[in-house]
């Protein structure tokens, strides 16, 4: 067998060799160009098709991410909702519910002062606020590094309850997961009678100024 290999021309062993490296280059750049966009798009959209969620207990329902559902954890005034992940630490979000105490429908000016500048007093990386309305209520969005995970944070109003979310990402693609988390908290829906607007107020015309004299 040594000798046969022995009688092989050096350029065969040579041809053989350019074969092989041009079809895996040929099978690479297939990879590359036609198969691994295809198969990241659906990953994609498999990640972000919203799915219905529904709470009583802690009087939410929402859509969320089919990337974000998992094993589902109740307890005592909340549910954590977390998505394994072969190796290290999946995404994971927890809701909490607790009362309302002065039943209002708006976060007071002082809470909201202190939430948008905590980034700075506190020194909390890659922070991000976002006051915002979710299903017609009052809601703040809070990004954050935290436990060296990027997070999102919702906070929603009722007269009735005060809803905490909180999405990670853990270990899963940051920037995939960061928008099945805003997707999916942005839907959250607050069971009770919604708050309806403000009665629009007369409109007042303003008189033309005068033209100063000189003008």
């Amino acid at each position: 067998m040594a000798a046969m290999l022995k009688q092989v021309p050096v350029q065969l062993k040579f041809a053989v060799l350019i074969a092989l490296i041009g079809g895996g280059a040929v099978g690479g750049e297939y990879f590359l160009v036609h198969w691994y966009p295809g198969h990241q798009d659906k990953v994609v959209k498999e990640t972000l098709e919203l799915l219905p969620y529904r709470n009583d207990g802690l009087g939410i329902d929402m859509k969320l991410a089919a990337g974000l559902y998992g094993r589902i954890e109740n307890f005592p005034g909340g549910v954590k909702i977390m998505r394994s992940k072969f190796m290290g630490i999946g995404p994971s979000l927890t809701v909490t519910s607790q009362p309302n105490p002065d039943q209002s429908t708006e976060f007071s000016p002082q809470f909201l002062a202190k939430w948008q500048t905590d980034g700075v007093y506190q020194e909390i990386p890659r922070y991000r606020f976002e006051h915002t309305k979710i299903n017609n209520r009052d809601a703040i969005l809070i990004w954050q590094l935290r436990d060296r995970y990027m997070e999102e944070m919702a906070r929603v109003v009722s007269p009735e309850r005060l809803i905490e979310a909180r999405c990670s990402v853990g270990q899963a693609d940051e920037d995939l997961f960061l928008r099945a988390c805003d997707e999916s908290l942005r839907t959250i829906h607050v069971a009770g009678p919604e708050p309806t607007a403000p009665p629009a107020g007369p409109v007042e015309e303003l008189a033309p100024a005068s033209p100063k004299h000189g003008s």
